[in-house]
């Protein structure tokens, strides 16, 4: 019996213990100085419950350079990926639409004109890594307080279009005082293109004769944003 015992531990899967290690280590630092593909790793247990999935995260990761760029890359690419499934979508999807609803909920808690950066990191987290343009409209209340989070169009990889009339009279459906304009450009720079002034300041213009305050046009890239506001450019 004891002979028989020692050989199926002698054959247990090693990424058995691996797991266990990876989750005591996970519990006692809630994941502080784990690598990203360790993170991922744990992520995927939820879609893999049995198996090594160590090879599958540093696959992702190599292919998509990030976390973030993964929790928004297309559907086809991830599952080209060898050994990635429909449960691994659903997971890394299901991840994504946590995260964007979280920071959701941060930036409408409060003023939005006192905790910007909260804007900042759910465009970031939304819409940096999007494959073609979006515009999101948050529409505002007198308090500044978003009363309405979204998205009004999307385009091609390099052009979105924005309708001045649709934007005011959403608005005035709404009853905001006040709204922000974002778009993402998909090449990751964001600097502001000549359309995309010269539509933020027919917008304003629609707007303000209405007493609707445009506060901004933010543009995000990878890693980086415009604020048309700061650059003086409405």
């Amino acid at each position: 019996m004891v002979m028989k015992s020692s050989r199926s531990q002698a054959h247990k899967p090693s990424h058995l213990g691996h797991r266990a290690r990876l989750r005591e280590r996970f519990s006692q630092a809630q994941g502080i100085g784990l690598a990203d593909y360790e993170l991922l790793e744990l992520l995927l247990f939820l879609a893999i419950p049995r198996g090594d999935t160590k090879p599958i995260a540093k696959s992702l990761l190599q292919k998509f350079g990030s976390l973030a760029a993964l929790l928004k890359a297309e559907q086809g690419l991830i599952l080209e990926t060898p050994g990635v499934g429909l449960g691994v979508l659903h997971v890394i999807q299901l991840m994504q639409a946590f995260m964007a609803k979280v920071l959701q909920q941060e930036m409408m808690s409060k003023p939005i004109l006192a905790s910007y950066q909260s804007v900042l990191d759910y465009c970031h987290a939304t819409m940096a890594y999007d494959q073609r343009e979006t515009v999101r409209l948050l529409f505002l209340d007198r308090k500044n307080q978003v009363i309405a989070d979204e998205v009004q169009q999307t385009g091609t990889v390099d052009h979105t279009p924005l309708y001045p009339r649709e934007v005011v009279k959403r608005a005035l459906d709404l009853g905001a005082s006040a709204l922000i304009i974002i778009h993402n450009h998909p090449s990751g720079d964001p600097t502001p293109s000549r359309g995309d002034i010269e539509t933020t300041l027919k917008v304003q213009q629609a707007a303000s004769s209405l007493g609707i305050e445009i506060h901004d046009h933010l543009i995000i890239g990878k890693g980086r944003h415009s604020s048309l506001k700061s650059m003086g450019l409405m």
